[in-house]
């Protein structure tokens, strides 16, 4: 994971974002965080070109509009962006879930805690896997 590159959370929920942003502070990630509301946001994004590409996408599951797991569908079937890593990050445990992300090509599945140093620690856990990782051009 390049240290300079984006990070792009898919996220609905305003207390979700918030302690993503708060983690990368605390955590001192100075990669740039761009966020979208829903799926069709993000694939806009994705899409529309005036941003960098991200090295790593944050994709929460239940959202309205286009979900994450419909998101992740288009992602992995699209040539330019089916090579971004996208780790899951939800509330869901739903065996269901885990198996139709895994099934359509995620580098990793975690669930959210309710405590916020549980989701420091999930956020610590993810950045130092894709600090160490060797990704595709």
């Amino acid at each position: 994971m390049n240290s300079s590159s984006p990070v792009l959370l898919v996220e609905d929920d305003l207390v979700d974002l918030m302690s993503v942003e708060r983690a990368f502070r605390e955590l001192e990630i100075s990669n740039p965080l761009y966020t979208a509301g829903n799926g069709e946001e993000a694939l806009e994004s994705l899409r529309d070109g005036s941003k960098p590409l991200p090295g790593i996408i944050l994709l929460d599951l239940n959202m309205p509009r286009l979900n994450g797991i419909e998101l992740l569908g288009i992602l992995k079937s699209d040539e330019r962006l089916r090579r971004i890593p996208v780790v899951i990050l939800t509330t869901s445990k739903e065996p269901t879930d885990r198996a139709k992300t895994f099934d359509l090509g995620i580098a990793g599945y975690m669930v959210k805690p309710v405590d916020y140093p549980g989701f420091v620690e999930v956020m610590r856990i993810i950045w130092r896997y894709w600090e160490q990782s060797e990704t595709p051009p």
